[in-house]
């Protein structure tokens, strides 16, 4: 893309790319540009996937430190934006399989113990209804649930997904599948509320 194709697009300046390359060849403001410029969707990606606003700014941090030492061996097979989408997840993946292994001694509430009394009393409320949807992606592996926000949440397809992660396409639908399902059974008692 070139600077006139950027900022046709809504983008001034130069492109992801250019900024990539010059961070490469030596210009320090260059990564801090295209580090404002993904900023916001980094953290949308950082934090639907980490759950939690600390660890996701750990995870951030952790993506951009990659990204910053890895620019030179960027090749350019995919936009800088997947590349940078991809370190991110990475990075949240890292994290949590550091805190799973930490916390692997706690055990987790059993399904029918999580209190959903608060959505019961109020099925169609927003705040009630994405609570009760942030809960139950919680409870999903984390593999599963990376993969479910990709496609299903930022609007990656399943070929973008398993180029970003590095796993088969087929690994992707299963995971989504097999997601989907589970979220369709923890989240049937809205269907059910909301019938009668």
């Amino acid at each position: 893309m070139t600077s006139s194709q950027s900022a046709a697009q809504g983008v001034e300046g130069p492109s992801d790319k250019e900024l990539l390359q010059a961070h490469v060849a030596g210009d320090k403001r260059a990564f801090a540009k295209l580090f404002q410029r993904h900023y916001n969707r980094m953290w949308a990606v950082a934090l639907r996937t980490c759950f939690n606003a600390e660890e996701a700014a750990e995870a951030i941090q952790d993506a951009m430190l990659s990204a910053h030492q890895a620019a030179p061996s960027f090749r350019g097979d995919a936009a800088v934006s997947t590349w940078l989408h991809r370190i991110v997840v990475n990075a949240c993946l890292d994290r949590a399989r550091r805190q799973r292994s930490r916390l692997s001694a706690i055990p987790l509430p059993e399904e029918d113990e999580l209190d959903r009394s608060a959505l019961r009393q109020h099925p169609t409320s927003d705040t009630a209804l994405s609570l009760a949807v942030r809960d139950a992606l919680a409870t999903l592996p984390y593999e599963h649930r990376v993969v479910l926000v990709a496609v299903d949440v930022e609007g990656y397809s399943v070929e973008e997904v398993a180029r970003m992660l590095d796993i088969p396409q087929g690994t992707v639908k299963s995971r989504c599948a097999r997601a989907r399902a589970k979220l369709a059974k923890q989240l049937g008692f809205l269907r059910n509320e909301g019938n009668q």
